[in-house]
């Protein structure tokens, strides 16, 4: 994966950024998202927000090897703490994290969100409390996309600020549109996962028992869903 060729993960996030968008790409890594969309014509300007040193030299590199300095800014910072008043940003992404960390990332960098970006967040994993925290904080989910590369499934969710909204417990588990779509993916996703969570249930004996009810109720949601 470069500039030129993003993976499969990456372009459909790519695919979720409005044209002419001021994109901040917080945890950037190499900065391929922002400098592949720049180099399209696709986003007005970037800025790639990085916490730790070798990749935000890794992403001042690639920046610099496509000529891009004027278009974008490539800041170490800690999560939305790369975004400035003056950048003007209309879209945020936040990918290949842990859903309870992108989580905290929006909670912390709340003082830097103006309620008008749209966020296009792709977590590894951890999507219910970060749905939740969408929903507290009320943004509305307006897309859900489900793909698997390299054996792994990974989730995109593309939210905006709205009216207020409730998800029930479930909808906040599965997705609230993925739910409804119920695609063969999503299906064979969660067909996986029920028997994992059959074969956790079983080695349980000596756990407690909160996490023991926790883990018979998302089998149960999981056998109506797929019924």
């Amino acid at each position: 994966m470069n500039e030129h060729t993003l993976s499969l993960r990456l372009e459909r996030v790519a695919a979720n950024v409005p044209v002419g968008a001021r994109l901040a790409d917080i945890g950037s890594d190499h900065g391929y998202l922002p400098v592949a969309l720049m180099r399209r014509g696709l986003i007005a300007a970037a800025v790639a927000g990085e916490v730790a040193t070798t990749p935000f030299h890794a992403a001042q590199r690639t920046v610099r090897d496509n000529d891009l300095q004027p278009h974008i800014s490539v800041r170490l910072a800690d999560g939305l703490a790369a975004i400035q008043p003056g950048d003007g940003i209309t879209a945020i992404s936040v990918c290949g994290m842990g859903g309870e960390t992108i989580r905290d990332i929006l909670d912390n960098g709340k003082a830097h969100l103006r309620g008008k970006e749209r966020l296009i967040l792709q977590p590894n994993g951890g999507e219910q409390p970060l749905r939740q925290w969408l929903m507290d904080n009320g943004y509305s989910i307006l897309h859900e996309e489900l793909l698997r590369e390299n054996r792994f499934y990974y989730e995109i969710i593309v939210a905006e600020r709205a009216a207020p909204v409730r998800y029930t417990p479930e909808q906040l588990y599965f997705g609230p549109l993925q739910m409804q779509a119920r695609s063969p993916l999503f299906l064979a996703k969660w067909q996986r996962l029920l028997g994992l969570k059959r074969k956790t249930l079983a080695g349980l004996e000596q756990a407690p028992p909160a996490k023991v009810q926790a883990i018979t109720e998302q089998i149960n949601w999981i056998s109506a869903l797929l019924a």
